[in-house]
């Protein structure tokens, strides 16, 4: 996925002189990087690069404070107390476990054998909590995926089966809880499951949160090309779940995640990006945000991915609009998909600036 990206990226900036050639119609100009023309995100009030939040889609400071504090002092307690707090048919849960699961699983990369010391010890002191069961179910699936040697590695397939256990045992412990079930269905893919046993699982997932964002992202994996599926079975389903979405759903923005999940591997065609399938997926995923709570968790999730696409199709305003409501964080799709996704929002972030600005954009008309 990473040539992909970069692939794209370096299409983008020869498509707009690297980011700054293209002017409005009067005429077009190259302009430095540097000079006082040039598009500089920091004139926005952006975050630099390095302050990028890779662990989260957006804000969340009761989130942030738990994990400064176990990370800080060592002890489990404070993520206990925060999921206790989170109801479990929310989106919020599920996101909240996957941050204290990726950032246990960064601190074991940091730090291999002595990281994450606070999960160990909240398994150990507390195992029928099951806030750190999830937790640790979870912190297996993003090794398995991210540091086990690859897919189809025996590595890769020991911690999922590992993990697979993990998420069976955490069911019993929270019976109406979605998490381990949704957490299950990433493991599902790549250990094969039938598409009989995947429809029982997900019958599972939507008896007890049938309008969960985060629990069809993770479905819509296995009905990928790219797994046991294809594309035409990954479009029927987004669709039937963008038709059947009630009002203010962000399950309208599915069938963009669809169209991103098949993506050809290398597009140099400009007019991809308006084609019908593109423009229709994007107009309502539009829709689905314009229309959603502005506090709804999985939001920023779709404006990140739109930032990508809006910027793809040379639509400027509105891809500052996305990056306006997201900077900062960049603990989502499609940067995540990325080894450095910090990097890989900021290239789009640049794009998007330099367009914006090339048709009469600056500060003072991106509103506030």
């Amino acid at each position: 996925m990473e040539i992909l990206w970069f692939l794209f990226a370096m299409g983008l900036l020869v498509a707009i002189a690297a980011p700054y050639i293209r002017r409005r119609r009067g005429g077009a100009r190259l302009v430095a990087p540097g000079s006082p023309d040039a598009a500089d995100p920091a004139n926005y009030g952006f975050d630099r690069e390095e302050e990028l939040d890779i662990r989260v889609p957006g804000p969340d400071q009761d989130l942030m404070d738990a994990l400064d504090n176990v990370e800080r002092t060592g002890r489990w307690q404070a993520a206990s107390q925060l999921l206790a707090g989170t109801p479990t048919e929310g989106e919020q849960r599920w996101q909240r476990v996957q941050a204290f699961g990726g950032a246990a699983a960064l601190d074991l990369v940091r730090r291999p054998g002595e990281g994450a010391q606070w999960l160990k010890a909240w398994r150990l002191e507390a195992p029928k909590d099951a806030g750190g069961a999830q937790v640790h179910a979870e912190l297996l699936v993003q090794q398995a995926w991210r540091h086990s040697g690859g897919v189809g590695s025996e590595d890769h397939r020991i911690i999922l089966e590992e993990a697979l256990e993990a998420c069976r045992r955490t069911a019993l412990l929270a019976p109406g809880d979605p998490v381990p079930y949704i957490t299950e269905l990433a493991i599902g893919r790549a250990l094969g499951y039938s598409e009989a046993e995947y429809d029982a699982l997900w019958a599972k997932v939507i008896d007890r949160a049938p309008q969960h964002m985060g629990a069809h992202l993770a479905a819509l994996n296995y009905w990928c090309e790219k797994w046991h599926g294809s594309r035409e079975k990954a479009d029927a389903f987004t669709h039937a779940a963008a038709a059947r979405a009630p009002q203010g759903s962000l399950l309208a923005a599915l069938p963009l995640f669809a169209v991103y999940e098949h993506l050809p591997e290398v597009n140099f065609v400009s007019t991809f990006w308006q084609s019908a399938v593109v423009t229709r997926a994007v107009e309502g995923a539009m829709y689905a945000v314009r229309t959603a709570r502005a506090d709804d968790p999985m939001l920023a999730h779709v404006r990140h991915l739109l930032l990508m696409f809006l910027v793809s199709m040379e639509r400027w305003a509105e891809a500052m609009e996305q990056v306006r409501h997201v900077d900062g964080y960049v603990g989502a799709l499609p940067w995540s998909a990325s080894s450095n996704p910090a990097a890989a929002y900021a290239v789009y972030r640049a794009l998007a600036v330099a367009g914006y600005e090339a048709n009469g954009g600056s500060p003072a008309t991106l509103p506030h």
